[in-house]
């Protein structure tokens, strides 16, 4: 998938810059027969303030069979849902083929199935693609992924039919397109070498820079990077590491107080691997654990005759040291 980005800074929606934590995705279908993904920007970097365009609306993404245009930041509060899901969702609208037309609402006039079978599965997998990169970015699993009329029928967004007026005439549901984002985010591979730097028992601290636990996480309060080192309790889940936000993560279960090494329970969080110090290795105490039960000898002496190495040996012995004779 090819995503590119520019932000409609003129549109009205960009201008009132209020942010969101995403907790899901609502797909969208945009019911204009024709028009791609790139071409509705110069459509939307509209203002209706200023009378540039006369409805109040901006997605986060577009998506055709060829690529995809982020138009608002992921995290940017925006105007999709005509519900609360604006609160919560990132919208994406996948666009809608050419030649046919509506007419009573959703009813799509003269659409011919076979003529669009490919450009469907090109845009569907685009947007099943940007899908599995939000998913990792904030921590989401299919779950976290409903369509408009979803939406409607939750009394979280405005009654619209999309995309169950669309996707049937393929055979696909939005549960289709969930199972479909499952699969791709199950071939996600993570490195090893990147969960197993780090082990149960380590004693961590939380750098200075990291603002939130994960991408899309939590915000990490203060305390939790000044006053405390903590202990990892747990680095896989289901025999996997656990990834949150596209990032490994191990779950910090004890505090340790910086100033009087007491224990207390701890944030039970899990964290970014890469937004940690390392205070107390248990992998380096181990090694050097089995480094201090290793044993060095000493030869003090090699004699062809067997008295004089008798007579250092006693010599070794009265000095208080312990001693034997090898013969070789």
């Amino acid at each position: 998938m090819k995503l590119s980005t520019k932000f409609m800074t003129r549109n009205d929606c960009y201008k009132a810059g209020r942010k969101i934590t995403p907790k899901g995705i609502m797909i969208h279908s945009t019911a204009t027969p024709g028009v791609m993904a790139a071409t509705w920007f110069s459509r939307w970097n509209k203002s209706y303030q200023a009378g540039e365009i006369n409805r109040q609306v901006c997605v986060h993404a577009f998506v055709d069979d060829k690529e995809a245009w982020q138009y608002l930041p992921w995290d940017h509060r925006g105007w999709h849902a005509g519900g609360t899901a604006n609160n919560t969702h990132i919208g994406i609208e996948i666009c809608e083929p050419g030649g046919f037309s509506y007419s009573g609402g959703s009813n799509m006039v003269g659409y011919n199935v076979a003529k669009n079978e490919a450009y469907f599965r090109k845009a569907w997998q685009n947007a099943v693609e940007l899908c599995v990169l939000l998913c990792k970015k904030y921590g989401l699993t299919e779950r976290d992924i409903i369509c408009h009329s979803e939406g409607s029928r939750r009394g979280i967004a405005s009654n619209h039919a999309d995309v169950m007026h669309w996707f049937p005439k393929h055979g696909e549901s939005t549960d289709t397109f969930r199972a479909a984002v499952r699969a791709a985010l199950s071939k996600t591979k993570v490195s090893p070498d990147v969960s197993a730097s780090l082990q149960v028992g380590d004693v961590v601290e939380v750098k200075a820079s990291a603002n939130t636990y994960y991408p899309g996480g939590a915000a990490i309060p203060a305390w939790v990077k000044t006053d405390s080192y903590h202990k990892v309790t747990q680095v896989i889940s289901s025999g996997k590491p656990v990834v949150k936000g596209g990032k490994t993560c191990v779950l910090l279960g004890k505090s340790l107080d910086k100033k009087s090494g007491k224990e207390s329970p701890g944030i039970m969080s899990w964290i970014d691997v890469g937004s940690l110090v390392v205070i107390v290795s248990k992998a380096k105490e181990a090694k050097t654990s089995k480094e201090n039960n290793s044993y060095y000898r000493v030869q003090v002496g090699a004699f062809s005759n067997k008295e004089n190495a008798e007579a250092l040996l006693k010599r070794v012995k009265a000095a208080g040291f312990e001693g034997y004779i090898k013969f070789d």
